[in-house]
């Protein structure tokens, strides 16, 4: 008995035929790309790059970034659990700020 074959568009929805196996894995990578973003840091703020005006507010940015960057320093180098790790970073900023 003669079947007609499928049309394509019903090939690539059912998973049928040789479109599927050549476009299904490009269309998962493009697709985790949309999932995988890069993060960056955030930079250290330059007070000689800022207005005169706002070198003083830029000048205590820094020294509180610095401060960040040294406690998770610390918190990477005791390998505080990440469950854990905001507790330690607050203790620590707390401390050198008595400082």
């Amino acid at each position: 008995m003669f079947r007609p074959r499928a049309a394509l568009g019903s090939m690539i929805l059912t998973g049928r035929g040789p479109a599927v196996k050549q476009f299904c894995p490009m269309l998962v990578l493009v697709a985790a790309s949309f999932f995988v973003t890069p993060a960056f840091a955030q930079k250290l703020v330059d007070p000689n790059a800022v207005a005169p005006e706002y070198r003083e507010a830029a000048e205590k940015r820094r020294a509180e970034q610095i401060r960040q960057n040294n406690c998770a320093r610390k918190a990477d180098a005791e390998k505080v659990m990440p469950r854990e790790r905001t507790a330690f970073l607050l203790q620590c900023l707390q401390v050198a700020e008595k400082k």
